[in-house]
């Protein structure tokens, strides 16, 4: 039972991970940055976490198919976006200044990147 438990979660994850690279180069810059900000809250357990990270692809994947811009998903306070996100999956968590501001670089790059079309 636990072992099937870790494997569909391992199987879950690559799916998130695969369909993360199939993004727009600016949409996945944001998501991974997201991703790594999210890393240092500490989920309920592993299914919230999975399920986090699918919720997540799924709401950029629209957004890029929509066209909609990244600064109108994220807001102008991203760190504000992300914890709200993540306290439909957490129950509290730790995320230092050093990822706050990891987390912005990350969005500025892809809001750059999405400017000017690279």
């Amino acid at each position: 039972m636990i072992v099937s438990k870790l494997i569909g979660d391992k199987r879950r994850y690559r799916q998130y991970k695969a369909r993360i690279r199939r993004l727009p180069e600016d949409y996945r810059t944001a998501v991974e940055a997201i991703e790594r900000y999210l890393m240092h809250f500490v989920p309920a357990d592993n299914e919230s976490a999975i399920s986090e990270f699918e919720d997540l692809a799924e709401l950029f994947e629209r957004a890029a198919s929509d066209g909609t811009p990244i600064r109108e998903l994220v807001g102008y306070e991203p760190t504000e976006f992300v914890e709200e996100f993540a306290r439909n999956y957490t129950k509290g968590g730790y995320a230092p200044d050093k990822e706050r501001q990891r987390l912005l670089r990350g969005i500025e790059r892809a809001i750059e990147a999405e400017r000017t079309g690279r």
